[in-house]
């Protein structure tokens, strides 16, 4: 039986309280594939990208069958979760730059070669952050995000994560997208290939993006999420209340902007953070 099936069929089991007796050995062999990046919370297809919720369900079977355990590290750090959710083990072979001052990276996370992390900054279970992707300090990948190759997550921003409902889309950070220092991105919003996220920017599910050089908004629909146009630059804005008493007072909502797609000058500027790899 495919482990999709045996993971759903557990699930619905511990939902209606039935004995949970040898779902160790199936959550241990979900989470090495998890784990192993061989299954994902999302994956394109073509040219959408779809939620695979029933890799969420075996993130939750993992909570519901899990037992508060003291997991805290010697020398004084604190650690008291599920036990089916230790620290995940990384090693030398990896790959990957963990920078000491209090990086965690949670087991059912997968992290690439070539990823640089700098401290303090978390990856919470079911992300995947893909190879020669930077995080940089206080950073948040939250659960089942998707980070493409060669990333860069500037320090102080957040990537929001969804676990439920298991069919929703978490954010997708498509390859060689730069995000600046303190952005939020968050509800399934989908940053296309190459796009240029300005410093304190902060986009949502339903946050209308207005894009000045093609004069149209990009906005969430029923049958799309929010997309960000492969190449755009995107910066902080804001418009005007167009009626009511907002209107009278002369007050302003905050609005992201693209004002303008990548050149060889945005080429140039990103290229600088190469040498810190």
């Amino acid at each position: 039986m495919k482990l999709k099936q045996r993971i759903e069929e557990a699930f619905d089991s511990v939902a209606m309280d039935t004995p949970r007796n040898g779902l160790s050995d199936l959550f241990r062999e979900f989470m090495e594939e998890l784990n192993g990046g061989r299954i994902r919370a999302a994956e394109k297809r073509g040219d959408e990208w779809s939620p695979q919720p029933w890799v969420k369900k075996g993130i939750l079977l993992g909570f519901r069958i899990g037992i508060l355990k003291d997991m805290s590290i010697p020398g004084g750090f604190p650690f008291f979760d599920k036990h089916t959710f230790p620290v995940k083990a990384i090693g030398i072979r990896d790959g990957v730059r963990i920078v000491p001052g209090g990086s965690s990276i949670r087991e059912g996370a997968y992290i690439g070669r070539n990823v640089t992390c700098m401290p303090p900054m978390y990856v919470n279970v079911g992300a995947y952050v893909d190879d020669g992707t930077m995080i940089d300090s206080h950073v948040l990948i939250g659960s089942c995000a998707q980070i493409g190759k060669r990333v860069h997550v500037s320090a102080g921003t957040q990537i929001g994560g969804v676990l439920e409902p298991v069919g929703s889309l978490p954010v997708i950070i498509e390859e060689d997208v730069l995000i600046g220092g303190n952005c939020g991105i968050y509800e399934g919003t989908i940053v296309s290939a190459r796009a240029v996220i300005g410093a304190g920017t902060i986009i949502t599910g339903g946050t209308p993006v207005y894009d000045l050089v093609r004069d149209t908004v990009h906005v969430k629909s029923e049958s799309r999420p929010l997309v960000i146009p492969p190449d755009a630059v995107v910066v902080p804005g804001s418009r005007p209340i167009s009626h009511g008493r907002g209107r009278e007072l002369g007050l302003h909502v905050y609005s992201p902007i693209i004002i303008k797609y990548r050149d060889e000058k945005t080429n140039q500027s990103t290229r600088l953070e190469d040498l810190a790899r």
